[in-house]
């Protein structure tokens, strides 16, 4: 193919990623995004067969049927709940990728004894060094997510000094490739030590910055996939990989905002502030927290105008979002307002709660983020909070002691009664007990989320 038209086809790919990135914005057009990033892609890889001609068409004939076999069973049998541990596996392959096409890059340069350019080794060297921290530290996230590893920070004594030491290994091993690149087994040790490097960035980071790794790691592949671009002189790798690394890297900001944390706070494992002397959950809870029945929190819908639910990781883990839109729908037949509260960083990954509430078709404008809905909940008959924690704990905006002071939550406690759906009174990822429990309008329902909420149909529709 003339290059003219390879650039134009590139950059025409390269319109269509833009695109489903600004369709992918609103759930509204998000399906057409999909579908526009889609077709950017599949014009980007024909483009690319007929224009290099790498390898046998009968050879990429069976990778398309493998590849499409493997995304067809994940698509059907991995569930809603497990969505953050499919990602973290995504952003895993995207790293292991630029790896491999680094390392091949580098041997084809290298077979004809020709010394490459010094641009080409930089380029090899940054795909492999991200490619390789981008895999294992998406293992390691998956494993955490999976609850193969433990959820919580694991480190050792000296931990950042030697995290500290890997690193400046890496660097000089990227520095050999460069200098010495006719050695490609400097590259592989390169690799190897990236490799140890990216599970000393993530394991000892706790459960409760997943949101922030999973949209960090995105960020790295991303630029993983724009370094490779460069090793392969391939623009459209280029733009992709920028685009993803951008907004990854933009998400994250956004994730840590979320969180009253630093970016370096979260990479290198640290918590917020942790106070001595807090109150223990025995002190928090101790005669003071009150239990009620599916029966009573009917009772309490029944009189009520305006009802905010607020998901967590709970509803999630019960896959009760079906039964939660039931229930919304129900109040809704019956004159009340209904509006839904959304934490930025509620769930195991960026957007989790809206996913798992648009699968069960509640309407994207009752899905009320934080800022929006913080003002009203003084003007809330009923807060119903179905297995959130940490971002309902008013410890963070009155105890500047506390692991999560400073953080943004939910100001459920301000609504004129709340109802927590909770299977008991342990505490959610930062460890603490939630005031939230104890307050005098706050009424327990100790049990399984979805089998809570149908209890409360149940119960309503006999009102």
């Amino acid at each position: 193919m003339l290059p003219v038209f390879i650039n134009i086809g590139y950059l025409l790919a390269s319109i269509l990623f833009i695109l489903g990135l600004k369709g992918l914005t609103h759930p509204r057009t998000a399906v057409r995004g999909n579908l526009l990033g889609a077709a950017g892609m599949l014009l980007a890889v024909v483009i690319t067969l007929f224009d290099q001609r790498i390898i046998s068409f009968y050879m990429i004939l069976l990778g398309v049927v493998i590849g499409a076999g493997i995304g067809a069973v994940l698509a059907v049998k991995i569930k809603m709940t497990a969505m953050p541990e499919l990602v973290a596996l995504f952003n895993g392959f995207g790293g292991i990728a630029s790896v491999l096409v680094a390392g091949a890059a580098l041997i084809e340069q290298t077979s004809g004894s020709q010394i490459p350019l010094i641009q080409l080794t930089i380029a090899i060297a940054a795909s492999g060094t991200i490619g390789a921290v981008t895999f294992w530290g998406s293992l390691v996230a998956f494993g955490k997510l999976q609850g193969l590893i433990h959820e919580g920070a694991i480190g050792f004594p000296g931990h950042q000094v030697f995290k500290g030491f890997v690193g400046i290994l890496v660097i000089a091993f990227c520095v050999g490739v460069v200098i010495a690149p006719m050695n490609p087994f400097l590259y592989w040790i390169l690799v190897a030590v990236a490799s140890v490097l990216g599970v000393l960035l993530v394991i000892p980071i706790g459960g409760a910055d997943m949101p922030v790794v999973v949209a960090l790691l995105n960020s790295y592949s991303g630029l993983a996939a724009a370094a490779t671009g460069f090793v392969l002189s391939n623009n459209v790798l280029i733009i992709t990989g920028s685009l993803v690394g951008a907004s990854g890297l933009i998400l994250t900001q956004i994730m840590c905002k979320a969180m009253n944390r630093s970016l370096a706070n979260v990479l290198f494992g640290a918590s917020a502030p942790s106070g001595d002397g807090g109150a223990s959950a025995d002190e928090v809870y101790a005669g003071r927290v009150k239990s009620a029945t599916p029966e009573e929190v009917a009772l309490l819908f029944d009189v009520a105008r305006r009802v905010v639910i607020v998901p967590g990781y709970g509803m999630a883990v019960s896959q009760a979002q079906h039964p939660v839109a039931n229930l919304a729908s129900l109040l809704e037949s019956r004159g009340i307002q209904v509006d839904y509260a959304i934490h930025p960083v509620a769930g195991r990954m960026p957007g989790h709660m809206n996913v798992l509430l648009a699968e069960a078709d509640v309407p994207y404008e009752a899905l009320k983020d934080m800022e929006t809905i913080n003002p009203t909940f003084d003007q809330v008959d009923v807060a119903l909070v179905i297995g959130a924690n940490d971002v309902v704990n008013p410890l963070a905006r009155t105890d500047p002691s506390s692991p999560i002071a400073g953080m943004p939550i939910l100001d459920v406690d301000k609504a004129k009664t709340v109802v927590i759906i909770k299977r008991s009174l342990s505490p959610g990822f930062a460890g603490i007990p939630n005031p939230l429990f104890a307050l005098d309008h706050s009424l327990m329902l100790f049990g399984d989320a979805k089998k809570m909420v149908l209890d409360i149909i149940a119960a309503l529709k006999d009102v």
